[in-house]
């Protein structure tokens, strides 16, 4: 059960950013693609299941959420890039405002893939500190 749900968590995270710098590539150059109506389903069913497999994963591996500061850290950096996602793809006025949020929507994400990848709510520099420690 444990490599299945790993597998689907692995590919929707996949799925999800692709999916995300797509949208936000139609955002600043084709915004007509954003209204298509799969454009609108599609991407919150893959998040469905990206979220599903998650809480999957932390109950077959039976984490205890509230004492892993990195699995914390993934979930407080979730919420954040929801609402990141949502400013650049809905929710801001100009075009700037919309842009600012994609990029940064982008940089949570890739923080919370280096908190899954590492255990560590430190991210990627939890990898820069222990390749510093080995040299």
């Amino acid at each position: 059960m444990y490599f299945t749900l790993k597998t689907i968590h692995l590919g929707t995270a996949a799925l999800t950013i692709c999916g995300f710098l797509l949208r936000g590539y139609w955002m600043v150059r084709e915004p007509e693609w954003l209204e298509h109506r799969l454009v609108r389903i599609l991407p919150h069913v893959n998040d469905t299941l990206f979220l599903l497999s998650g809480i999957g994963l932390v109950v077959t591996l039976q984490l205890p959420v509230l004492t892993q500061p990195w699995l914390l850290a993934k979930i407080l950096g979730l919420v954040l890039y929801v609402v990141l996602g949502t400013i650049a793809l809905k929710r801001g006025r100009t075009r700037r405002q919309r842009v600012t949020a994609l990029i940064l929507a982008v940089l949570t994400f890739a923080y919370i893939a280096g908190a899954a990848w590492t255990k560590s709510a430190w991210s990627w520099m939890a990898m820069v500190a222990t390749i510093s420690s080995l040299a």
